[in-house]
């Protein structure tokens, strides 16, 4: 019998796609005096693909986005809507998810908290359940929540005597046969709250099979008015609007402004108000835009001030544009006005994306559908624009494309912005197309590199690697090797560091800094000898420890000399803080010195230990305290000792550990927590001072000569060493650091690369805490905190002879890797290995639809020029200026003479614009790219695809046929002019199989071209020819002279389309577009291919990758991850004398039933699935995926029957106890939301164990037998593992 696997699926980086973004002031600030003082900061909620919801601010010094809080949902978030309830000082979040809910939360304790959840429907995304839709009334009176279908619900919002929130029951506003397009909520002042709704009611549509009753349905825009008084819900005005609307906007009302609505549709923007006319503007148009196409408007944002407002929106080129009414106060009635213009104005030209918000304090910022979000300063308001659209009253122009280029000004797109600032970015993976491991080991680098493809508007690919970035700010050469280094101030008051100090083996080098970094001889340290310890006394007094003793600057006319009682002993270490000393002579003796009142150092004690001590440190001295209490010692024997630093027990042995190794250094952290003292929600906490308490961990780090960092906590009261948690760093010794971080003390540990250890910006309990992560940086011998004016938070390290200063760049605490963008000319689909014995190179297949290919937008822009048009866009520069890959393109036609240029070593801009959109459909621009994964942005080689053909697949093939020679040939498939618009689905102009031979040059020569009758959209090599899908059709084909020669085929392996294809021995695995995957197998004797397995539920498959022989995993179009194996009793032989299963597989009646054997719904879409191992030598296998929108996540099998017990446990009683499912959603139901969850446990809900009480913490601890500690670290240790 068959063993049955169980996984545990975690998140290794959250995916970076955003669905909505909203801007309010939500989060609860404490001043000096510990109130909470709110409503003061200006902040950003974000709701994430995968359901989480963060909540950013920008920096106040920086302008840099800081996640302040996150909360995963377990639910699909659909819309988000902040409002601020009447008599408060915050903002409230409503949120419409997948739960068939309302719910609305408040931010507290670094967490989202619900504080109400109101039930209308059943669970999912269906379009006739509300929470598609929602908007609050700008009193923050009333909210509307609507589907997509139907059902709109309104609710009253108010408060009652204690200042909670209550809502009203739901209020009907439902339209039977009714899609509404958007919701929007209208400013009336204090009136009866009024909602706008876009919708079309299709019942003659529905009814009419010809479809012309469907063509003459018009879309309505339509109040609904909530009547405070009566509570009910009315149907007030309604007015047909253009068809193509899309959007709406609310216009401030009262005595603000008109009210009323801003309708967007394609091409126009149109001002609607009940008793009004509409006045309609078109949008301004690029220069290079086709007639023929409409444009779109996709996300807007608005900013209202006390004696001003605009609006700008976002068309889905990334354009723009800032909109304006002209109206003026009616002369009849009150608070009435009467709208004259409507002004669109070019205002910029950024990327597409989701949602836009304006803060008050003008930065913009903008959450991308594709790649990195960015935050812009407003550095004007476009008063200077040159592209001015005014309104037009002529009944003749229609809304379509052609009548809106008629009037619509032209403008020249710029490369860059011109009114925004870029100031930072959110990195976002969104959305990869492939995921692909390579093992780097061997170079200079020992952890794998993950390379994913990002499409969008902004291709690039995207270099990961474990850790986080290390920004390198100088480096300068050293006339020998420094044993160590340190940083010091001149006095204690001061911000930034004064010297830094490098000890030699036989000297010592004093730095000052400054506007540079100079030596200086007049600090008072001796030079002569090397240093052991430096460190800054509480009485401005400098303090070096040498081999000699103890030399205390008081100034420099006052120096100090310790030399202890026996002179003749020299010390071996040495450690100190502000009044503390301790040293360690090599007659394995220690002795305490403390600085007194006159500012003296006083020996207070000694002690001899009997064994060789390695090192020491003692404890940062606590806020109101005049000394530490503890001393920590560790000796070669691999014992770790804590003694007493208290004038009454002076240096008594309070506790001692026995290490494996003997440690190399030992570091305290004192860790500042805010702990939840129970599970109450955020209104509760607020009535009781205690609810939130801070409370300080101390924690023992020891760095041991065997790569392996221990950590202990140690009881502050009686010094006990506890909860002891170990990993691996590297086979060096480890050397740890006190360094800073956002003015937090953390460590830096030092072996074969540097770690970071430091606290976590959110709040939790015990090990979870703490962060730890490699830093991508060179292997460094030495380091020291390094503070100073250009750099607040750096680090000075010694790496051989080289001084280096660098900036760890920790974004986010969940942040498992660091990126290397590398900017492409289109989307990158495919990227394999090339078979080459001295290096390793890829290939990257780019293509993108709607997209002239370089050289034909060069020709194009020539074309414009030599005809006159001064005004026409030259692309050529614009392409020159923003990636100048465009100079180093060969086609197909190119001679092998002709020499590749140098790529720059500077990386170019990303392109914020794009080639010229054609007219026409069915255009295709695609390139072959090979690249130096070590060094990627060196561009080997470019080759550009001509006669509007698009790169779907590519695989390197060595022939069977030439026995001769090993040489490899790359086989890429190409179609053309492939359009999906057509009636009867796609069609195409030609499909081809193009060989090339790779030169020693790294060029690509074609050898030849093979038409084929359909898409080749599967390549890959099979016993020395090959395997090539043509549609629904599988062929063999060996090498020809003119052409490929087909060998054999089967002319229906699947019913529809090949989509997938996984070749292992003799064994075929094809997945079909909605008909799930295919076992087949190559009969060698007849030449022939069978299927004999099939998935008997029906997917729709998007990713593919082989466990074993007879198990794959599947990643399928509605979110879900499967593992499905052949049954043990099946076999893969064929008997079938008809011949009908060997060429029709739908047809043959005994195919063998695949069984789903792991199940799992992940929220998005996964891309790729890769089975290997990551973390370098050591780690374990598992299944890595990438999905849509961004995420990288891994499935980690159990290793024993006790692993998957723990773990189904866990995750079972963190279901009935975590109170945080704030959407309402069944943790179950979620990931259940297709098919069944099967042998797969929540990662992501373990990881909640720390951020519970402490009370729970132990209750589920008890039940596991284990202790709280034991349970985190168990699962811990699985991630570390596999990393």
């Amino acid at each position: 019998k068959q063993k049955m696997p169980h996984f545990v699926a975690v998140t290794l980086q959250e995916g970076g796609a955003i669905v909505c973004a909203v801007y309010g002031n939500f989060s609860e600030e404490e001043d000096n005096g510990g109130e909470a003082s709110i409503g003061s900061r200006q902040e950003i909620a974000i709701a994430r693909v995968g359901g989480r919801i963060e909540l950013l601010r920008p920096d106040v010094n920086t302008g840099k986005l800081l996640v302040i809080g996150s909360s995963r949902s377990f639910s699909c978030v659909r819309t988000i809507r902040s409002f601020r309830p009447t008599g408060s000082s915050r903002d409230l979040l409503i949120v419409g998810s997948d739960a068939g809910t309302m719910c609305v939360l408040e931010f507290c304790s670094s967490r989202w908290q619900q504080v109400h959840c109101e039930v209308f429907g059943k669970t999912g995304c269906r379009r006739a359940v509300p929470g598609q839709y929602i908007a609050c009334d700008p009193k923050g009176r009333a909210a509307m929540v609507a589907a997509v279908e139907k059902q709109k619900f309104a609710y009253v919002l108010n408060r009652d005597a204690s200042q909670n929130l209550t809502i009203s029951s739901p209020l009907e506003a439902h339209k039977a046969h009714t899609i509404v397009f958007d919701l929007c909520a209208i400013d009336v002042g204090f009136e009866n709250p009024v909602f706008a709704v876009l919708e079309l009611d299709f019942t003659n549509a529905d009814q009419d099979p010809t479809g012309e009753a469907a063509r003459d349905t018009e879309k309505m825009l339509t109040y609904y008015e909530l009547d405070l008084g009566l509570n009910h819900v009315t149907r007030r005005w309604s007015e047909p609007v253009a068809r193509t609307a899309n959007l709406l906007l609310s216009v401030p009302g009262g005595e603000d402004g008109p009210s009323g609505v801003l309708v967007c549709g394609e091409n126009w923007i149109a001002y609607k108000r009940e008793n009004h006319a509409e006045v309609r503007t078109p949008l301004p148009r690029r220069k290079n835009f086709p007639n023929e196409r409409g444009l779109l408007i996709i996300s807007t944002a608005a900013l209202k001030q006390k004696d001003m407002f605009f609006f700008l929106v976002l068309s889905e080129i990334g354009d723009l544009y800032k909109v304006t009414l002209e109206y003026a106060k009616d002369k009849t009635e009150t608070n009435v006005f009467t709208v004259a213009n409507v002004i669109v104005s070019v205002f910029d030209t950024i990327f597409p994306a989701n949602a836009l918000c304006i803060t008050k304090t003008g930065l913009l910022f903008a959450a991308a559908e594709f790649g990195d979000h960015a935050l812009f300063q407003f550095q004007a308001l476009g008063e200077e624009a040159t592209a001015i659209a005014n309104s037009i009253f002529d009944p003749a122009l229609g809304d379509d494309a052609q009548s809106a280029a008629k009037v619509a000004p032209r403008f020249e797109a710029s490369a860059q912005p011109k009114n925004l600032l870029l100031i930072d970015e959110l990195e976002s993976l969104c959305a990869p197309t492939c995921l692909h491991a390579l093992n780097t080991i061997g170079t200079n680098s020992d952890s794998p590199l993950l390379v994913a493809c990002r499409g969008g508007q902004r291709p690039a690919l995207d270099m990961m690697r474990r850790g986080c970035t290390a920004q390198e700010m100088a480096q300068s050469e050293l006339p020998g090797r420094p044993s160590a280094v340190w940083t010091v101030r001149s006095r204690i008051d001061d911000d930034f560091d004064k010297y830094i100090v490098l000890s030699f083996t036989n000297a010592t080098m004093i730095l000052s800094i400054g506007d540079t970094v100079e030596e200086v001889n007049d600090s008072g340290f001796l030079t002569d000898t090397p240093t052991l310890e430096v460190a800054l006394l509480a009485d401005n007094a400098l303090l070096q420890a040498y081999v000699g003793g103890l030399r205390h600057i008081r100034g420099p006319d006052h120096i100090n000399e310790w030399k202890g009682r026996n002179q003749e002993a020299s010390l071996t270490c040495a450690t100190a803080n502000e009044r503390q000393v301790t040293v360690c002579t090599a007659s394995s003796e220690i002795t305490y010195l403390e600085l007194d009142a006159s500012g003296i150092l006083t020996e207070l004690g000694t002690k001899e230990l009997g064994t060789d001590i390695a090192c020491l440190d003692l404890s940062p001295i606590p806020a109101g305290r005049a000394r530490t209490q503890f001393l920590a010692v560790g000796c070669f024997d691999g014992m770790v000792k804590i003694f007493n630093l208290d004038p009454t027990d002076l240096l008594d042995l309070l506790a001692s550990v026995k290490l494996n190794e003997a440690p190399e250094s030992l570091r305290f952290l004192t860790v500042s927590l805010r702990v939840l003292s129970n599970n109450e929600n955020s209104t509760q906490q607020k009535k009781k001072k205690n609810a939130i308490l801070k409370a300080d961990s101390i924690y023992l780090f020891a760095g041991l000569r065997n790569g392996v960092c221990q950590r202990l906590s140690v009881d502050e009261l009686s010094g006990d060493l506890t909860e002891p948690t170990s990993r691996f760093f590297g086979p060096r010794q480890i050397r740890l650091v006190r360094i800073f971080r956002e003015q937090r003390p953390a460590l830096l540990a030092l072996s074969s690369k540097p770690w970071l250890l430091a606290p976590r910006r959110e709040a939790s309990q015990g090990p979870a805490a703490l962060v730890e992560i490699p830093i991508a940086y060179d292997t460094l011998d030495f380091a020291a905190s390094f503070k100073s004016e250009q750099c607040p938070e750096a680090i000075v390290a010694v790496a051989g002879t080289t001084l280096r200063i660098f900036v760890a760049e920790l974004k986010q605490d969940d942040q498992t890797f660091q990126s290397q963008l590398v900017p492409t000319l289109y989307t990158p689909r495919v990227c394999i290995n090339l078979p080459i014995a001295d290096r390793q190179l890829l290939l990257i297949a780019e293509t993108d639809q709607h997209r002239y290919t370089e050289s034909e937008a060069r020709a194009l822009s020539i074309a414009n020029k030599e005809k006159g048009d001064e005004d026409a866009m030259d692309i050529a520069d614009d392409d020159d200026n923003n990636n100048k890959e465009s100079s180093k393109i060969t086609t197909e036609e190119t001679t092998t003479e002709n020499v590749l240029q140098e790529v720059e070593d500077e990386i170019p801009p990303l392109r914020i614009i794009n080639s010229p959109i054609p007219p026409e459909n069915g255009k295709w621009a695609s390139c072959l790219r090979i690249i130096d994964p070590t060094v990627p942005n060196d561009v080997l080689e470019l080759l550009e695809l001509g006669e509007n053909e698009a790169a779907v697949s590519c695989a390197t093939c060595i022939f069977a046929g030439r026995p001769e020679t090993t040489e490899f040939f790359l086989a890429v498939g190409t179609v053309k002019s492939l359009r999906f618009d057509q009636p009867g689905g796609r069609k195409h102009d030609g499909c081809f199989i193009h060989i090339y031979r790779l030169l020693e040059s790294h060029r690509l020569v074609l050898l030849h071209k093979t038409p084929i009758e359909d898409i080749p959209l599967c390549l890959i090599e099979f016993r020395g020819r090959l395997m090539v899908s043509v549609g629904c059709a599988l062929r063999l084909y060996d090498l020809g002279k003119r052409k490929l020669l087909r060998k054999t085929e089967h002319v229906r392996l699947v019913p529809n389309l090949i989509i997938k294809l996984q070749v292992y021995g003799d064994r075929i695995y094809a997945c079909d577009s909605t008909e799930s995957i295919f076992f087949a197998k190559y009969i060698r004797e007849t030449n022939r291919f069978a299927v004999f397995a099939d998935d008997p539920i029906p997917r729709i498959i998007a990713s593919l990758c082989i466990i074993d022989y007879d198990t794959v995993a599947i990643g399928d179009k509605f979110g879900n991850i499967a593992l499905l194996r052949l049954p043990p009793d099946a076999d893969d032989e064929v008997d079938d004398p008809s011949g009908v299963s060997i060429y029709f597989a739908e047809a043959a009646p005994n195919l063998h039933k695949l069984q789903t054997i792991a199940q799992y719904h992940i929220g998005a879409i996964a891309t790729s699935i890769i089975k290997t191992p990551l973390g370098g030598p050591g780690s374990d296998e598992a299944l890595f995926f990438a999905a849509i929108d961004g995420r990288i996540g891994a499935l980690v099998p159990s290793k024993t029957r006790d692993d998957k017990d723990f773990f189904t446990m866990l995750e079972m009683h963190l279901r009935q106890e975590y109170q945080h499912f704030f959407t309402g959603r069944d943790h179950i139901s979620f990931r259940s939301a297709f098919a069944p969850v099967k042998d797969v446990v929540d990662g992501d809900l373990c990881l909640e164990f720390p951020f519970l009480s402490r009370d729970l913490q132990v209750s589920i601890a008890r039940d596991l037998d284990r202790s709280p500690h034991e349970v985190y670290k168990k699962f811990q240790d699985t991630l570390n593992r596999l990393l």
